[in-house]
């Protein structure tokens, strides 16, 4: 077990410095001077020039780099271009809005994809299930910001149920947390309706109803419980499909959050900014997956860590 969890954070560190050699060199290869925003469009080359040279924009980009990878192993994740504060700052400053919307947007998806899985298989081959598993389909399908401008416009602008953007109250949770939610919906749904026609063939099952249990009492009692355990572990893969859907919903939706950071930071060429998010959500990312690693043997005993 310990020797599984060191090889894997072993290979996560690897995976983190990967992610930052690209990051980095992709971003050192974008045509946009970050000098020059800095300093204005009515600033002179000499003054541009000052610039980079004080951000160390004028080095070859190995010794960026490695200065760069040198304050990340302390801890430094840089100071931001524009705003002239600690990214490390800033992201504590907006982590706990995210945090907020992608636990709700696990309650979302939970609550509207095990019913319609549980639905799905009790109504097996019907009309029914056919129609839920075209919409599970539909929700993994759509793009997020589509399905977001969507709820805006029905819920916000036209019923006017909820707030148009913006942070502070549930109403303003409430569609942010619907939209990332719907695309794990159509993933749990599946999941859902296919443990649990297995655990409907299973012998105790068979067995309940010849002792006379209510159809009802097999399903909350010994049919659900054994169906939800197989899916537990996909909340930690949930991790990284929200941090990749996260820039473009907070921008939506105006929600203060690193993925709205990330998105301005990406409009003013702020590369701190952009590697720091980067490099959080990529640290959320390994650690949900390594999270689903182990706690899937620990709900399924058929699946064994090597």
């Amino acid at each position: 077990m310990w020797a599984y969890v060191i090889r894997r954070l072993g290979e996560s560190l690897l995976i983190l410095l990967g992610i930052s050699l690209v990051t980095f060199a992709l971003l050192y290869l974008v045509p946009a001077d970050p000098a020059r925003q800095i300093a204005g469009r009515s600033a002179t080359a000499e003054t541009v020039a000052n610039i980079r040279a004080q951000l160390g924009l004028d080095q070859p980009f190995h010794i960026q780099y490695l200065r760069y990878l040198g304050n990340l192993l302390q801890g430094d994740l840089g100071r931001s271009y524009l705003q002239r504060t600690e990214v490390s700052e800033l992201i504590a400053a907006r982590m706990p809005a995210t945090l907020l919307l992608m636990l709700a947007a696990i309650v979302v998806e939970l609550i509207i994809g095990l019913t319609i899985g549980a639905v799905a298989a009790l109504k097996r081959n019907s009309a029914v299930d056919q129609s839920l598993m075209v919409f599970s389909f539909v929700t993994i399908s759509a793009p997020q910001f589509v399905v977001g401008i969507l709820l805006l416009y029905v819920f916000a602008v036209q019923l006017g149920w909820f707030p148009i953007g913006g942070y502070g109250t549930f109403g303003h949770l409430v569609l942010p947390a619907i939209t990332i939610g719907l695309l794990g919906t159509g993933w749990y749904s599946r999941m859902m309706r296919s443990s649990m026609i297995d655990v409907l063939a299973q012998d105790y099952v068979r067995t309940a109803r010849a002792k006379g249990l209510g159809r009802l009492r097999i399903i909350l009692r010994h049919v659900a419980p054994n169906a939800i355990l197989p899916i537990i572990a996909m909340i930690g893969i949930d991790i990284g499909l929200f941090m990749s859907g996260i820039v473009v919903v907070e921008s939506v939706f105006g929600w203060p959050g690193i993925g709205q950071l990330a998105w301005q930071a990406i409009q003013r060429v702020d590369i701190p900014i952009i590697m720091g998010v980067t490099l959080v959500s990529a640290c959320f990312i390994v650690l949900g997956n390594l999270l689903a690693d182990l706690i899937a043997p620990l709900v399924d005993p058929r699946i064994k860590l090597k």
